[in-house]
């Protein structure tokens, strides 16, 4: 299908599949430029137990100041003593010390809770 068939193409009326949150195996991460700035994000392929395919998951809803919220995984730099490093206290540092993992790569292979945000769609869990 083109550009201009799509321009044509009518509403559907299947609902969207939502997964039901649960345990999730990473299987590969990387980093993604999005939007049209090129802030750099954290992507996770995951195999999910009610999926044949992987699916994408790039935020985490966590705990902060007492109110759940879910965040993308932004990846925050600073430098130290001339060497870029994760900024302490980032989100993705915050979730990065929740599953036990020392730099973005160490993601892959780890088995992560998901539960949902507030638009329905799935997230890891850390709380």
């Amino acid at each position: 299908m083109d550009t201009q068939e799509e321009l044509g193409m009518g509403i559907g009326t299947e609902e969207a599949e939502r997964l039901k949150p649960a345990k999730v195996s990473i299987v590969e991460v990387r980093i993604e430029a999005v939007g049209t700035k090129g802030a750099k994000k954290v992507q996770c392929d995951c195999k999910h137990p009610q999926k044949e395919e992987t699916i994408q998951i790039s935020a985490v809803k966590y705990e902060n100041k007492g109110k759940l919220e879910s965040v993308g995984l932004w990846v925050n730099k600073n430098k130290e003593n001339g060497v870029e490093k994760l900024r302490k206290g980032s989100t993705l540092v915050f979730f990065l010390n929740s599953v036990g993992a020392k730099s973005i790569a160490e993601l892959k292979g780890k088995e992560v809770e998901t539960t949902t945000d507030e638009q329905g769609y799935l997230t890891f869990k850390a709380y």
